[in-house]
């Protein structure tokens, strides 16, 4: 049975950037945005639960959800940030748990990449965390440059999350992606030779 290592950090750490270079070493990735998207698609349970809550604007004309205007939506209003994650996060849990199952058998390490890890309990999911940082000067230039936010927005979207020193203390490895590729890709390989060394890549034949 594979490792499971959740990685999570701050919006615009450089989460899915780190999970593919495990996935280029044979991890196995589990997105808890992508499980998401499968959720609110059309005519799923999920989405019509979040028209019912929000009301038909959230839609797009063809029927996907509008994420942009309900992310938007939800980042101004704590409490309808609240009634947003009481309908999607069961169900990410829930479909999150059978997918890291079945992935188990496949590789030796299955990422579980999970922005709200901490957040929402979805460490006890997850044999060890690997919290990815940045320096907050640069996580608001990327998340400017990413989302076209204003500095002010931008600010908004991070203290909306824990703070990602919580989440360093937290985790059992930390990955600092402040600067560029060629140090995050050393970092990484760093970190697979660290769970090769650790006895915690076992063979998935086993």
């Amino acid at each position: 049975m594979g490792l499971v290592l959740g990685i999570t950090g701050g919006i615009a750490a450089g989460k899915s950037t780190v999970s593919r270079l495990l996935a280029q070493r044979g991890a196995v990735v589990v997105s808890a945005d992508q499980l998401a998207r499968e959720l609110v698609a059309p005519g799923r349970a999920a989405l019509q639960r979040l028209v019912d809550c929000f009301g038909s604007a959230i839609l797009q004309p063809d029927g996907q959800l509008d994420r942009a205007g309900l992310g938007a939506l939800v980042f101004a209003d704590t409490d309808r940030r609240r009634q947003l994650e009481a309908i999607l996060h069961p169900a990410i849990a829930s479909l999150s748990r059978r997918r890291l199952r079945q992935a188990r058998r496949q590789a030796p390490l299955v990422v579980y990449e999970a922005p709200l890890l901490y957040e929402v309990g979805a460490e006890k999911r997850v044999d060890r965390v690997l919290t990815v940082t940045v320096d907050p000067a640069v996580q608001l230039q990327r998340l400017q440059r990413r989302d076209g936010s204003t500095v002010e927005e931008a600010r908004r979207k991070v203290a909306a999350q824990m703070p990602q020193a919580e989440k360093a203390r937290r985790a059992d490895y930390v990955i600092d992606n402040s600067t560029d590729l060629a140090a995050l890709q050393r970092q990484v390989a760093a970190l697979w030779q660290r769970l090769q060394a650790e006895g915690l890549l076992a063979d998935v034949r086993d």
